[in-house]
C-alpha cells in the first residue's frame, strides 16, 4: 500500500471516530477509544449593544477586503480532564473525562463573505489570555494570508480570564465582562479545566451542516493554532485531548515553551505537565511547531526539542522574536494583500503607549513565515504529506541558558533564513530587551550605522539584488510565500540603502 493511500485510510478512520467509539484494532495511529464531542448550542450572530471586542484594536475594514466579522455565543456542557497517572515528559498522556459543567463562551468568526471566495479551511485560534484579556496574535501575523486565499479564521475564548478575569499584568481589566457586562452577561466560564473540551466544542459545531456560525460554507479541514501561552495548551490539548476528541486536522503550535499547560487545575484536581514536555509521536494529524529565538532561549523550548517524525516537524525562524513590531505595531492595521515589511520603519519603543521598552523592539520576519506555516500545514493535512516540511535548526549551544551562536553582524545562523537575516540591514535578535512588562518577550533590533550599510552595499542595485537572491531560496524552500516574496523585494526597492 503507498503511502498516499495510508494516509487517506487514516483520514478515514479519523472521520469515524468523530462520531463512534471504534475499538484499537481498527484505529490506525492510537490505540484510543475516540468518544463522540457534544455539538454545542449557537447563539447569534450577536450584534448589540456595543460591539465585538478582541484586542489590539485594529482599522481593518474587513468589508472592504471581501471578510465578514459576526460573534457568537456557544453554550454546553463541557467535561474536565483527569489522568490515571503522573503526566510523562513523552506526552502520550491518558486522558479520562472527569467532572462536567455547563458553559456559555464566545467565538469570534472571520470568513469570505462570497462562498466561491472559501476554498474549504477553518483556521481555529485559541485566544490568548496572557494579558488578562482575549487576543489574537496569530490573527494578526497571518490575516493578510488567510484574506487573499480564502481561508476562515474562528477566534474562541476559550480561558475564563478573557470572559471575567478581573485584571492583569499590564493593570487592565479587558476582559469581556468588564469591557461590556450588558453585551457579555450571558457568559459563564466554569473554569480552565473545562477550556480543552470546549475548544472541541467549538470545531464540532464548526462540522454540523448548516451551522450559523459560517453561513453557507461547508469546512473540509478544521485546523487549531494558538501563540504563546495558548500554544502551551494546544501541547497539552494534543498529547491528551486530540486522541478522544479527534475534531481537528492538524495544529500549529506557535512559540511554544519547554513545559505544557495543566490538563486539570484548581479548584479540579490538578494534573501538571512536566518540563519538559515533548508532543506525542504518534499522533495521527500533522503538528507544525513554529519556534522564535525568544522561545528556544528564554522561554526553555530547547529543553523541549525533538526529531521531525511522521506527523511533528519544527520550524525555528532566524532574527524573530516571541513578539515583534508587526504583530505589536504594523500588524494590526496591515489590510494585505501582501504582508507589510517592517524592515525600513522608524524603531518601535512602545506599544500602544502602555508598554514602553528600553529598546527598538525586534522587526524581523516573522510574520512572512508564519503565513507560509499556515500554508504548508494546509497542504500537509489535505493530502497527509509532509512534503517540504522540513526545515534546519538554529545553531544553537548547550547551556543555562542556551546560546545561540551568531554571524560578526549579530544575527542568528541556522535555522530558516530570509532576506532580513542574510541580507541585513540590522541586527535582529529575539533577546536583550528590556523595560516594561513583557518587554523581554519582544527581542531587539539594532539598525547597522551608515559606514556598515556602505560597506555591505555600495550600489542600491547590490542591495535589491542580494534581496531578491535571498528572497527566491525562501519561497523555493517553501518558507516564504509568493505575494510576501513581492512585498519584500519591492519594499527593497524602494529603500534607500545603497543610494
Amino acid at each position: 500500500m503507498s503511502d498516499q493511500s495510508i494516509d487517506r485510510r487514516r483520514r478515514d478512520v479519523r472521520t469515524l471516530a468523530r462520531t463512534a467509539c471504534l475499538s484499537a484494532a481498527v484505529l490506525v495511529v492510537t490505540a484510543t477509544c475516540a468518544a463522540a464531542v457534544p455539538t454545542p448550542t449557537v447563539i447569534g450572530p450577536i450584534t448589540s449593544p456595543g460591539s465585538a471586542f478582541v484586542a489590539p484594536p485594529s482599522a481593518l475594514d474587513l468589508a472592504s477586503l471581501g471578510f465578514v466579522e459576526q460573534e457568537f455565543f456557544l453554550s454546553g456542557t463541557a467535561v474536565a480532564y483527569t489522568a490515571a497517572d503522573v503526566l510523562a515528559s513523552d506526552g502520550a498522556w491518558a486522558a479520562t473525562a472527569g467532572a462536567s459543567a455547563d458553559y456559555t463562551t464566545r467565538v469570534l468568526v472571520r470568513r469570505p463573505a462570497k462562498p466561491g471566495k472559501f476554498k474549504g479551511t477553518v483556521v481555529v485560534e485559541w485566544l490568548n489570555v496572557s494579558a488578562g484579556f482575549d487576543s489574537d496574535p496569530d490573527w494578526t501575523f497571518v490575516h493578510t494570508m488567510l484574506v487573499r486565499d480564502g481561508y476562515a479564521w474562528v477566534g474562541v475564548s476559550a480561558q475564563r480570564a478573557g470572559v471575567a478575569g478581573g485584571g492583569g499584568p499590564i493593570g487592565l481589566d479587558l476582559s469581556l465582562k468588564a469591557v461590556n457586562p450588558v453585551r457579555y452577561a450571558p457568559l459563564a466560564h466554569p473554569g480552565d479545566s473545562f477550556s480543552y473540551d470546549m475548544f472541541s466544542q467549538v470545531a464540532q459545531a464548526l462540522r454540523q451542516p448548516g451551522t450559523a456560525l459560517l453561513g453557507t460554507l461547508h469546512p473540509r479541514r478544521v485546523l487549531a493554532i494558538g501563540e504563546s501561552q495558548s500554544a502551551s495548551r494546544l501541547v497539552t490539548y494534543a498529547n491528551a485531548v486530540h486522541p478522544i476528541a479527534h475534531v481537528y486536522d492538524g495544529f500549529l503550535i506557535h512559540s511554544r515553551g519547554g513545559g505544557a499547560a495543566p490538563l486539570s487545575q484548581s479548584p479540579e484536581a490538578a494534573f501538571l505537565a512536566p518540563i519538559p514536555s515533548f508532543i506525542r509521536t504518534d499522533l495521527d494529524v500533522p503538528v507544525l511547531v513554529f519556534e522564535t529565538e525568544t522561545d528556544l532561549v528564554s522561554l526553555g523550548y530547547f529543553a523541549a526539542r525533538q526529531d521531525d517524525g511522521d506527523r511533528i516537524r519544527t520550524w525555528e525562524v532566524a532574527g524573530t522574536s516571541h513578539d515583534d513590531a508587526y504583530g505589536l505595531a504594523a500588524g494590526p492595521d496591515d489590510p494585505g494583500p501582501g504582508a507589510f515589511d517592517t524592515t525600513y520603519l522608524p524603531p518601535v519603543t512602545s506599544i500602544f503607549g502602555v508598554i514602553t521598552c528600553d529598546l527598538p523592539i525586534n522587526a524581523g520576519p516573522q510574520h512572512y513565515v508564519a503565513s507560509a506555516a499556515v500554508a504548508r500545514l494546509t497542504r500537509w493535512a489535505k493530502d497527509g504529506r509532509a512534503r517540504g516540511a522540513s526545515a534546519p535548526r538554529l545553531q544553537v549551544a548547550a547551556g543555562t541558558p542556551p546560546t545561540i551562536a551568531r554571524d560578526a553582524h549579530g544575527n542568528a545562523l541556522g535555522g530558516i533564513r530570509t532576506a532580513p537575516v542574510d541580507v541585513p540591514v540590522a541586527m535582529l535578535s529575539g533577546l536583550g530587551q528590556s523595560g516594561g512588562t513583557f518587554c523581554g518577550l519582544f527581542g531587539t533590533t539594532a539598525a547597522f550605522d551608515q559606514a556598515t550599510l556602505a560597506a555591505l552595499y555600495p550600489t542600491h542595485k547590490a542591495y535589491v539584488s542580494a534581496v531578491a537572491k535571498a528572497t527566491r531560496s525562501a519561497v523555493r524552500r517553501g518558507f516564504l510565500l509568493g505575494p510576501d516574496a513581492k512585498a519584500i523585494k519591492a519594499a527593497a526597492a524602494a529603500s534607500s540603502i545603497g543610494r
